[in-house]
């Protein structure tokens, strides 16, 4: 482990933070950038030394003994929420995102098939839907029902993939991407089931079903998700997509506090704290991702980067205000700790310093590129995917979101053009 005395640090070894000529980013007509800087290599790591990290994660979350990817035979596989007992839409679509970034073809394959088979539903008013829950030992759904951001992840890494490897190859993945779009928007509100977008708010709901069609949740606001849409799947709505897009950025300003960067994990569409029977609105698990997200918006679209910049600046200078290697996991939007602290699986109620939030809050520093913010990436690069002092262990939430931020600084998490032809 790395010890820097933070005045040399801040004095010393930031100038070559500074990008110089490696920060260039060409804008290409379709709004998106071209290049992904290497933020572990800006800070002063060795290549060699961030593809062992890289290729380990992958290892420790896909194919180590604590990891959460399970194949089943040789055409189906899941990735399991272990502590929960269970598969749903989150984990299935991420393990799709990751495989496709990195080009396991045979990963992204089992996942999807396996989804399509066990949790898409094929008629009725869901279909096109997934059933966002399922237990893994016994089979049976858990929720017919829908989370908005697994079909987001889904349709989005299934774009990604017919980019990258074309449709010929035993998955027509433009198909399968068009036919979940297509299906959503032919729900009308028969059998109280909508679009995953709450069409007059344009922004995603927190399921489309129900009372959930008119609320949402800002950690599955991805505006560069929508632009991917608008770029790709060619269903005739991009200018709707679009302009989701650019809700969303509108959105996440009135979502996240103006001090403290910190947002409600539920929220209404006007962006104020949303509370719910199982628990009162506060800055909790969900909330971890949003950094993520923003950071991916900045650096694949670039088009809020004044306000984006901002909230990078607020919320790593909150988590310094708490001990950049001490600030724990949940906070009431203002910073203050919340009344009620929301229980892991079946564990007791307990704040952490939890690594999923620690790799998160690191990809802020692709955005907030200032002196203090190389020791969110040294912290990042300094943490470890094992059991917490109290031997708590989560290698499926903390390990997929400290194995997404790992590609994000590292440059590996990227729009997926098509092949050149």
């Amino acid at each position: 482990m790395r010890k820097w005395n933070i005045i040399v640090l801040m004095l010393l070894a930031f100038p070559a933070f500074n990008y110089g000529q490696t920060r260039i980013k060409s804008a290409k007509s379709d709004g998106s950038t071209s290049s992904y800087p290497d933020f572990f290599r800006l800070a002063g790591y060795k290549q060699a030394d961030i593809d062992r990290k890289l290729a380990k994660a992958y290892y420790d979350v896909f194919e180590g003994p604590n990891k959460v990817y399970f194949v089943v035979d040789d055409s189906t596989a899941y990735v399991s929420d272990v502590k929960n007992h269970d598969a749903r839409t989150e984990g299935l679509s991420y393990g799709m995102m990751i495989a496709v970034q990195l080009n396991k073809k045979q990963v992204f394959d089992r996942i999807w098939r396996w989804s399509k088979k066990y949790l898409q539903h094929q008629s009725g008013p869901r279909e096109g839907y997934f059933a966002w829950s399922i237990n893994t030992s016994t089979m049976k759904r858990n929720s017919e029902g829908s989370a908005s951001d697994g079909e987001l992840y889904y349709i989005t890494s299934l774009l990604f993939a017919s980019n990258r490897w074309g449709n010929n190859t035993g998955i027509d993945y433009y198909h399968e991407a068009r036919h979940i779009l297509d299906a959503m928007w032919k729900k009308d509100g028969t059998g109280n089931i909508f679009n995953l977008i709450n069409t007059q708010a344009k922004q995603i709901s927190f399921v489309p079903e129900g009372d959930g069609y008119h609320w949402t949740d800002p950690s599955y606001h991805l505006p560069a998700f929508y632009e991917v849409w608008a770029l790709y799947a060619k269903d005739g709505h991009e200018q709707f997509y679009k302009n989701c897009a650019d809700t969303s950025r509108v959105f996440l300003h009135r979502a996240c506090n103006p001090v403290t960067g910190l947002n409600a994990d539920y929220t209404e569409f006007s962006g104020k704290p949303h509370s719910t029977r199982w628990m009162p609105a506060a800055f909790r698990y969900d909330s971890w991702r949003v950094p993520m997200n923003i950071a991916m918006d900045y650096n694949w679209f670039g088009k809020d980067k004044a306000w984006q910049q901002e909230y990078a600046q607020h919320l790593q200078g909150f988590l310094r205000s708490k001990g950049i290697n001490t600030f724990e996991d949940q906070f009431n939007p203002d910073g203050s700790k919340p009344d009620f602290i929301l229980k892991a699986g079946n564990n007791p109620p307990k704040l952490r310093h939890s690594l999923g939030l620690v790799a998160t809050a690191a990809t802020a520093s692709m955005i907030n590129r200032n002196a203090e913010s190389k020791g969110f990436i040294q912290a990042l690069w300094n943490a470890e995917l094992k059991p917490y002092d109290d031997g708590y262990f989560d290698p499926y939430y903390d390990g997929l979101l400290y194995l997404f931020s790992l590609m994000h600084l590292s440059g590996n998490y990227r729009i997926i053009q098509p092949a050149a032809k």
